[in-house]
């Protein structure tokens, strides 16, 4: 037996050959061999005895899976529009100089390997990158210089992390250099709370009364979608299923969005306690915390978290004495922004691609292997927690009439204070701009690229779902900089994140891309500006999940926001018209064919 197949036999046995575990299988498989070859393909599918084809798929599929080496040392760089706004342009040429190769290619003897990546959670410090799994950032060019140069010696690349954030970062499990800037902490997430005191008091509840507990409260998701957290279990409660499951979303890919990222990194065990809290309420045994291939640097620490509160009773069976037994597991993805999407993100889960599925029925009805699942934000775990402490109306009397409480937000682009801020709905962006240095900005983006980009004439529009809905995402754009390449780079994103299933998604924006840099090259004319619009709103009514609904908005939104940018732009003294001749292009194929067709003479 070769090594491949002892690897694949090794692995597949230590998932106990379940082809649902498939993501962990060839996430692990490739950690030994570097890559999964099609010899590697095969051997797995006959391992787990499933279809080559269903295995070549997920590694197609996922962008941090490949056929073939990236090097023993691969860099991934952020190429987000903030991390262009930081300097990344100047890093990349940096890499590319001492390395010895360009992006998208290794170097010859197959050492260092350069790569573009979207968003990896750490915009609130750019320029920056993942290489073999550990994160870096604030880069400068002579840090490059340094590490590339480690990595032609041999370099452990764990060691050439020289400096380490704050808190939890320097915990001997984690060891990163990231930072949480906690710029604002708030009554709800950041107070400070006893582990285990929450999950208690929902324990001395009836599980109905946990739920009507949460309703009380007018908890929505905080993900973005805003779907009230209390209905949603009451749902799943109340749905046929021999089992049931709670599934954590965090799997944060919007551009523009860490909040996750430091409540993985500070509580997670607030966000492991309202996981349990969910299981008790809607009859659950079993959670999975899906989590994004770009936060696989914590997994271990968070494992650490997990066995913690198995040793205190928190989690595993008959919990605190009261006979509820619930037990969390760690689902690592691989790179792919369209995973966020509930449906998708279950499809991840069980193996397979994450394409959306076809809706009903909903994941509360059919989810996780068939059975009742819900599926809430990391956040929104966070709030049940402090919810079962304080009470729902403690909680709504916070935020708005229809956004009750406090809302975490990743703030990053041209400000002075990047980080994350906990502020009640309803606080005004003007408010916030100022709270983060940031009173110059021309334009915000508010909730990543599918969100809305606004300009001063709304900054006194509030962040809640009654007005400007968000998970998270904030990003400043300031006076001095082109909106067309940050809209030009969040298409890009979209059209490299579009899982490809429906054609309005998976052509429309590339169609949308293409009138974009016609419309900047100065050669489109107002009939162009029109059918671009136009095209926005096919797309949008058309596409088959969230993605391709919201992937028109960095232009449809900056074409209403700031159509003075554009009609700067186009030609308004020419309409163009084409001189193609499509009878005498297709001529000479018709004529073979015998299709000439007879042309009436005048």
């Amino acid at each position: 037996m070769g090594r491949e197949d002892a690897v694949v036999k090794q692995v597949v046995a230590k998932y106990n050959n379940d082809k649902t575990r498939l993501m962990d299988i060839i996430t692990d498989v490739q950690h030994e061999l570097g890559c999964i070859s099609d010899d590697t393909i095969r051997c797995i599918a006959s391992q787990l005895q499933i279809s080559s084809v269903d295995v070549e798929g997920v590694v197609t599929f996922y962008h941090f899976f490949t056929k073939t080496p990236r090097g023993r040392y691969t860099v991934y760089l952020n190429n987000s529009a903030v991390a262009l706004m930081k300097g990344r342009t100047a890093i990349a040429k940096a890499f590319e100089e001492a390395a010895g190769c360009r992006f998208g290619s290794i170097t010859s003897d197959g050492t260092i390997g350069l790569y573009d990546t979207s968003c990896i959670g750490m915009n609130d410090q750019e320029p920056a990158a993942i290489i073999n799994g550990v994160v870096f950032t604030n880069l400068t060019t002579q840090k490059v210089k340094d590490m590339v140069a480690g990595m032609k010696a041999g370099k452990n690349v764990q060691d050439m992390v020289t400096e380490f954030g704050d808190g939890a970062n320097q915990s001997e499990f984690i060891r990163s250099m990231v930072k949480n800037n906690i710029m604002r902490k708030g009554p709800v997430l950041f107070a400070p709370y006893e582990m285990g005191s929450s999950l208690k008091a929902a324990l001395s509840k009836k599980p109905e009364d946990v739920i009507d507990e949460i309703k009380l409260g007018n908890l929505r998701g905080r993900g973005g979608a805003g779907f009230p957290t209390g209905m949603k279990w009451d749902f799943c409660r109340k749905s046929e299923g021999a089992k049931k499951f709670v599934v954590c979303n965090a799997d944060e890919g919007e551009p523009g969005t860490f909040k996750d990222r430091v409540i993985l990194t500070e509580i997670p065990h607030m966000l492991f306690e309202g996981m349990a809290i969910a299981g008790y309420a809607v009859g659950a045994s079993e959670g999975i915390l899906y989590l994004r291939a770009e936060y696989q640097y914590m997994k271990k620490y968070l494992e650490k978290i997990l066995g913690d509160m198995r040793e205190k009773n928190l989690l595993g069976k008959n919990i605190l004495g009261k006979g509820f037994d619930f037990d969390i597991r760690i689902q690592m993805g691989a790179g792919a922004y369209v995973c966020g999407e509930e449906s998708a993100l279950i499809e991840s889960a069980e193996g397979r691609r994450g394409e959306p599925r076809n809706r009903p029925p909903f994941p509360v009805q059919k989810g996780y292997l068939g059975y009742p699942t819900t599926v809430n934000n990391v956040e929104t775990f966070c709030c049940v927690v402090r919810i079962m402490l304080e009470g729902g109306e403690w909680f709504k009397k916070m935020g708005t009439a229809q956004s009750a409480g406090t809302k975490l937000l990743s703030v990053s682009g041209d400000c002075s204070n990047p980080g994350i801020y906990e502020v009640e709905f309803g606080t005004t962006v003007q408010t916030l701009l100022e709270m983060v240095g940031g009173r110059t900005a021309k334009a915000v983006q508010i909730g990543g690229p599918s969100g809305t980009c606004i300009g001063k004439k709304d900054f006194g529009r509030r962040i809640c779902y009654d007005d400007l809905a968000t998970g998270g995402s904030i990003i400043i754009i300031g006076p001095d900089r082109d909106l067309f390449e940050i809209v030009h780079n969040f298409m890009d994103f979209f059209v490299e994140e579009s899982c490809g299933w429906c054609v309005p998604c998976r052509a429309g924006n590339v169609i949308l891309k293409e009138r974009l840099e016609k419309i900047m090259s100065g050669k489109a004319s107002m009939k162009d500006m029109e059918e671009l619009e136009s095209w926005c709103k096919i797309i949008k009514s058309m596409s088959r999940c969230g993605l391709g609904q919201t992937s028109p908005n960095p232009i449809y939104t900056t074409i209403q926001n700031f159509r003075d940018l554009y009609e700067a732009k186009v030609r308004k003294d020419v309409d163009y018209v084409t001189t193609f001749d499509l009878m005498a292009a297709v001529q000479e194929s018709c004529k073979a064919a015998g299709r000439i067709p007879k042309v009436e003479e005048h």
